[in-house]
């Protein structure tokens, strides 16, 4: 039996931008019509606010 680790990656620690977030209605314009479409149908999903989460929650 082999063991079995994990790849190693190599991330660096980007700045967080402490900006202004954008507006709702800009960031959903982003994405293309058929997606949101798509999203709503089969996840319920609205937008409905934006939030800045830390890059550590991103891992």
């Amino acid at each position: 039996m082999g063991i079995v680790t994990p790849a190693l990656t190599h991330t660096e620690n980007v700045p967080e931008e402490k900006g202004d977030l954008p507006p709702m209605d800009d960031l959903v314009k982003r994405i293309p019509m058929p997606a949101r479409d798509l999203m709503e149908e089969l996840f319920r999903a609205k937008f409905v606010t934006v939030k800045r989460i830390p890059q550590s929650a991103l891992k």
